[in-house]
C-alpha cells in the first residue's frame, strides 16, 4: 500500500472501496478495490474529500481488509447462514431459516479485543427469520498483518463464534388449573393466549385438560401428558404464594429437575422452567403464571424459542436476565426490536 496524491494517481489500482456519502439519498462505493485510476475519476475523488489515496502494492507479510473480513466470516459462519458480498471491507452473515440464534460471547470478547479488527452482531439467544441480518466483520485498517489474524483464528479452533439452531415444531401440552376456571366461574382465557404463541413458530397442542387446585392431579395429568407424546408441558396459574397454588410442586412431584423456580424479569417473576426425562427426550415442563395472560410480553417470550430449538436454560443464564429484565409496557410495543430480556 502506497500513499499517493490524487492527482498524480492515474493509472493506479485503488486498493480499497471509496465511498460516497450523500445525505438522505446514498451511501456507497463509487469507485471498488482493484478500480484503475483515470484521468476523468480525478474530479469524482476530490470531490469525495481524497486530494490523497492509497495505491495496491503487494505485501506477503500483510493481509488487505477484504481478505481479513473473509477470515473473520470463516470464525463466524456456521451451517444456516451465508455471506453478504464484501463491500467497503465488510463482509455480512445472513440467516438461511429461522431459528435460535446463539453467540459465543466469550470468544466474541477475546477476537474483539485484539484490536484492529471487529465482529458485530444482533444479541444471542434471540429468535431469528431467513434473510435477517446476524453479523458483520471487519478491520480497521486498510491492511492488517497475517500473523494477527492467526491468532484471531486460534480462538476459533474449537468451533465458530455463531450459531443457528432450528426450531422443532414440537407437540406441547397445556394443563390449565385453577379452581375458579375449573369450576367454570370464569372462562379460560389463557389456553388461547399459549395456543398463538406457539402457532407463531409452527408448534401445536395435543393435549389440554383443566384441573382443580390438587397437586397430585397435576402430576399425573403432567406424565400423562408425556406418555401421549407431549414434548414440552405447559402449567398456567398456581404459581404464586397463595394457599391454593399448588402448580409448583406438582411439578416438583413428577421427578422433573428444577432449574428455577422465579426469574429477574417482570412482569412474570414466577416462572419455572423444569425438564424431566422419559426415554430417550428430555422435556421442558414450564409453570407460568397468569401474568402470561395478559402481558403483551413476558419470559415466556424470551424462554420459548430455547425451550423450542432444544437449548438448554441454565439458572446462571436466567439469572442474567436481571439487567434488561425489566419490561417498559411502552404504548406501543416494539419487541423484539428492543432492550427487553437481551441480558442471556
Amino acid at each position: 500500500m502506497k500513499l499517493m496524491k490524487t492527482e498524480e494517481a492515474v493509472g493506479q489500482v485503488l486498493c480499497h472501496d471509496i465511498t460516497q456519502i450523500i445525505p438522505g439519498v446514498t451511501k456507497d462505493a463509487v469507485f471498488r478495490k482493484g478500480h484503475i485510476i483515470t484521468k476523468e475519476d480525478i474530479p469524482v475523488l476530490l470531490s469525495v474529500g481524497k486530494e490523497h489515496i492509497y495505491i495496491w502494492e503487494k505485501d506477503e507479510h500483510m493481509l488487505h481488509e477484504n481478505e481479513a473480513a473473509q477470515i473473520l466470516y470463516e470464525m463466524c459462519r456456521n451451517d444456516h447462514m451465508h455471506p453478504s458480498a464484501v463491500k467497503e471491507g465488510k463482509i455480512e452473515l445472513i440467516a438461511d431459516c429461522d431459528g435460535l440464534f446463539k453467540v459465543d460471547r466469550e470468544k466474541l470478547r477475546k477476537v474483539n479485543s485484539l484490536g484492529e479488527m471487529m465482529i458485530a452482531t444482533r444479541h444471542g439467544n434471540t429468535f431469528v427469520k431467513k434473510g435477517d441480518k446476524l453479523a458483520g466483520t471487519r478491520i480497521i485498517p486498510l491492511v492488517i498483518e497475517k500473523e494477527k489474524m492467526e491468532r484471531a483464528k486460534e480462538i476459533c479452533n474449537d468451533g465458530s463464534i455463531l450459531e443457528i439452531k432450528p426450531l422443532q415444531q414440537k407437540k406441547a401440552a397445556i394443563l390449565t388449573t385453577g379452581s375458579e376456571v375449573y369450576h367454570r366461574r370464569i372462562q379460560d382465557k389463557f389456553t388461547p393466549v399459549l395456543v398463538e404463541k406457539l402457532k407463531e413458530y409452527g408448534s401445536e397442542v395435543i393435549f389440554h385438560e383443566i384441573y382443580d387446585d390438587d397437586h397430585e392431579a397435576i402430576t399425573k395429568g403432567c406424565l400423562s401428558a408425556i406418555e401421549q407424546g407431549a414434548e414440552l408441558v405447559l402449567c398456567t396459574g398456581g404459581m404464586s404464594v397463595d394457599p391454593d397454588d399448588k402448580t409448583p410442586l406438582a411439578i416438583k412431584n413428577t421427578g422433573a429437575r428444577i432449574v428455577s423456580y422465579g426469574a429477574p424479569v417482570l412482569p412474570v417473576a414466577m416462572f419455572l422452567v423444569s425438564y424431566y426425562e422419559y426415554k430417550d427426550k428430555t422435556i421442558p415442563i414450564v409453570g407460568l403464571p397468569g401474568c402470561v395472560m395478559y402481558a403483551k410480553r413476558t419470559i415466556f417470550d424470551l424462554a420459548l424459542p430455547r425451550l423450542l430449538a432444544d437449548d438448554f436454560i441454565t439458572a446462571d443464564e436466567l439469572a442474567l436476565l436481571g439487567e434488561g429484565g425489566l419490561c417498559l409496557n411502552c404504548p406501543v410495543c416494539t419487541y423484539p426490536n428492543c432492550g427487553f430480556g437481551k441480558g442471556w
